[in-house]
């Protein structure tokens, strides 16, 4: 079985920073590529940053320039760093990963549980 599990999330005030941790174990032959989605109350999962094995990061528009996607190969654990955090910040945030769990598997996509982060004014 593959697990991701967020950790980091939290209360915070505006202007303020947090990090988030994404870490998959379990039967991974390799991983492709990780990605950070949020979903505020009433709105549609976005995506935040995507990161993949190979090839350009990209950002959504709105945390371009304060949010740092970052991945550790040989941990299987990526990374968000979140700084200037702004209220409409303020969502639960899953990671997402596409994975192989042996050698000739397609990629299948995993999600976290989600970590709230709440940014307050």
């Amino acid at each position: 079985q593959v697990q991701l599990v967020e950790s980091g999330g939290g209360l915070v005030q505006a202007g303020g920073s947090l990090r988030l941790s994404c870490a998959a174990s379990g039967r991974i032959f390799s991983i492709n590529s990780m990605g950070w989605y949020r979903q505020a109350p009433g709105k549609q999962r976005e995506l935040v940053a995507a990161i993949p094995s190979g090839g350009s990061i990209s950002y959504a528009d709105s945390v371009k320039g304060r949010f740092t996607i970052s991945r550790d190969h040989a941990k299987n654990t990526m990374y968000l760093q979140m700084s200037s955090l702004k209220p409409e910040d303020t969502a639960v945030y899953y990671c997402s990963a596409a994975l192989a769990s042996k050698s000739g598997s397609p990629w299948y996509n995993y999600w976290g549980q989600g970590t709230q982060v709440t940014v307050s004014s």
